[in-house]
């Protein structure tokens, strides 16, 4: 059965009620809701897969503006997606095009985040930042100066660097070596940098490379980051992990040495599965968030911190996967503004478990979605974003679209 607008606005009311009881402010919530985005990336409308294969989907975006009409859309519904994450080597294959820029402002979103692609290319076989010879190095740099200069263009926040660098083979390569050539090419692109572009650094354990990844974890990603310079921060990839690894612990450390520049969602069962996000573990979610708003509220300020989706959409159609992914991100933290934190650290003084964990619970069961409905319905939009979408019928016309233009899509082509 369908929830009416008033409905959804009661329940949305009660809640809010119900935070002023646990000391909070209903329209400082709201207004603090009302500022949360999340960016998605370019490559999240493309056909994506697994290293055995793909499955198309006829909607699929095939090129930057197509990619931008589908992030458009899912900004258009939620209302929380701004900015779009773009990767050099897949939307701009020519060249930088600056038409992309004004294209986007049209669209009603804009150019995010710049990915250089270190990976792809038959060169970096060995690595990029990381690789012995010189000649490969200084192409690897010479990309993400571009990816900089493209970033000054279209007046981006965020160079993203995620590096595929590793060995698989004991004695492949010198670890030690490996790291000082990160080292120096890092500071080489750092000093690039204008004084509005933040470098981000990402880490994973493992894939591709399985003896030794050169950025493995966040600790090594820490170092680096400072060694690179002062506009160098941390990006944690919730899916680049260990089994078990405590994330909310990682973020808690970042954030209080200053360092966490960014985090991207998705979710996983085994290892970087990029699902969306919520779909196995939506708790941790939660408690990603909570150590952000426990520092926000001790601080008394809103930190810096670049949330971004970074998830392949494998089976599931592209724009409601991201909808979904969005959805989750908004609602976990409402999640976590309802935390009943005079209760939580009244219980945590006390060293009272029992209590301490039972308020994030309490919080973490509350269902938020007539909050962002709330929130969305007071901008004019539909409450329910993905019903919006499927009643719109904008993927069975943009599928029609893009048969007619790019005939059917090659195994060959990537995102």
């Amino acid at each position: 059965m369908a929830v009416s607008g008033h409905q959804i606005a009661e329940r949305a009311r009660q809640l809010l009620d119900l935070a002023a009881t646990r000391g909070r402010d209903p329209e400082k919530l709201m207004k603090r809701l009302k500022a949360f985005a999340v960016e998605t990336p370019s490559w999240g409308y493309a056909d994506t897969g697994t290293r055995f294969g793909r499955f198309h989907q006829p909607a699929a975006a095939r090129t930057i503006e197509e990619k931008l009409q589908d992030a458009a859309q899912v900004h258009k519904l939620t209302g929380a997606c701004p900015s779009v994450a773009v990767h050099v080597l897949w939307d701009f294959p020519k060249g930088f095009d600056p038409k992309v820029v004004e294209y986007a402002r049209k669209l009603g979103v804009r150019i995010g985040s710049i990915n250089p692609n270190l990976f792809q290319a038959q060169a970096y076989k060995f690595g990029s930042f990381g690789n012995p010879d010189p000649k490969i190095r200084k192409q690897a740099i010479d990309h993400c100066l571009e990816a900089v200069r493209i970033g000054k263009a279209v007046k981006s926040p965020h160079l993203s660097l995620w590096f595929a660098d590793g060995t698989n083979y004991p004695g492949q390569d010198v670890i030690r070596a490996r790291k000082q050539r990160f080292t120096e090419a890092l500071q080489k692109v750092h000093k690039a940098l204008p004084k509005s572009m933040t470098m981000l650094l990402e880490y994973k354990p493992f894939e591709p490379a399985f003896y030794h990844t050169d950025i493995a974890d966040w600790g090594m990603a820490f170092l680096l980051a400072r060694a690179a310079g002062p506009q160098a921060r941390v990006l944690v990839d919730i899916g680049h992990h260990y089994q078990g690894q405590n994330i909310e612990q990682i973020v808690a450390w970042l954030i209080d040495e200053e360092m966490l520049g960014g985090l991207h969602f998705n979710d996983r069962k085994y290892a970087d599965d990029d699902l969306t996000t919520g779909s196995i573990d939506p708790y941790q979610v939660f408690r990603i968030f909570n150590e952000i708003v426990t520092a926000e509220e001790e601080r008394g300020e809103v930190l810096n911190i670049a949330y971004m989706v970074d998830q392949s959409h494998n089976l599931k159609p592209k724009i409601e996967a991201m909808i979904q992914t969005v959805t989750t991100c908004h609602e976990m933290f409402a999640r976590a503004l309802l935390v009943d934190r005079k209760r939580l650290r009244d219980a945590q003084a006390r060293c009272d478990i029992v209590t301490a964990e039972e308020v994030l619970r309490t919080a973490f069961f509350a269902d938020t979605r007539p909050l962002i409905g709330y929130l969305r319905q007071q901008s004019g939009m539909e409450a329910d974003a993905l019903a919006a979408h499927r009643a719109s019928g904008y993927e069975a016309r943009v599928a029609k679209e893009r048969a007619a233009r790019h005939g059917a899509p090659s195994d060959a082509s990537y995102a």
